[in-house]
């Protein structure tokens, strides 16, 4: 059992097409800046630039008014995933009004953890995340390592996240791939802010539509 960890690796441009928090996104020509569908109506916060097999996973949420909005629920129209084209991808023009950008540009790194499930005592199937994340840099005998390092994890399976809360396509009604987690961040001046949750990004590949949520 593997898990992708997604790790803090520094600073990058905040137009790069690196696997990155933060920064500005890219988009295809003709794309325009997402808007809040919820109570607030201002334009959705970007959170996370993430290059996958057969594209970009592209993340915003809402944070104009921090909990006014439902950005935690996959149906809101608080927060938006996009699954782009890795060609002729450009910088997106940023509002200059609301809450658009996070503070830093974090760049990500990847880091394979291989789970051996016979480690566990009690017989039951580990949190292929939960385990790899918690044992991030953590040396023997210690209680926590860097944790705030880990900014996420690419595939897998969604960590603790109930069966009726997993999304399904607006577009053909079928159930969702799970893509991603994410992590609030390395500081608190840099985060993005998930109300202290864990993140999850999901994707339908045949719709190219995308969905996010909190737990």
């Amino acid at each position: 059992m593997q898990t992708t960890l997604m790790i803090y690796d520094g600073t990058a441009p905040t137009d790069s097409d690196v696997p990155r928090t933060g920064g500005v996104p890219l988009a295809p020509a003709g794309f325009t800046w997402p808007m809040c569908g919820s109570s607030c109506g201002g334009p959705l916060q970007f959170f996370a630039h993430l290059p996958v097999e057969d594209g970009v996973l592209s993340v915003f949420v809402c944070q104009n008014d921090p909990g006014a909005c439902e950005f935690w629920d996959a149906p809101s129209d608080a927060n938006r995933v996009y699954l782009f084209p890795r060609e002729e991808l450009r910088p997106v023009a940023v509002p200059e009004t609301g809450v658009t950008l996070l503070p830093a540009t974090s760049a990500i790194r990847h880091h394979v953890v291989t789970l051996d499930p016979e480690d566990d005592d009690e017989g039951l199937t580990p949190d292929a995340y939960d385990v790899a994340r918690s044992g991030w840099k953590r040396e023997p005998g210690e209680w926590f390592g860097k944790q705030r390092e880990v900014l996420g994890s690419l595939g897998g399976s969604p960590s603790c996240l109930e069966e009726d809360r997993l999304p399904i396509c607006p577009s053909c009604a079928g159930p969702m791939e799970f893509a991603a987690h994410l992590e609030e961040g390395i500081t608190r001046q840099t985060a993005m802010n998930l109300g202290g949750q864990l993140g999850y990004v999901f994707l339908c590949r045949t719709c190219r539509e995308g969905a996010f949520l909190t737990d």
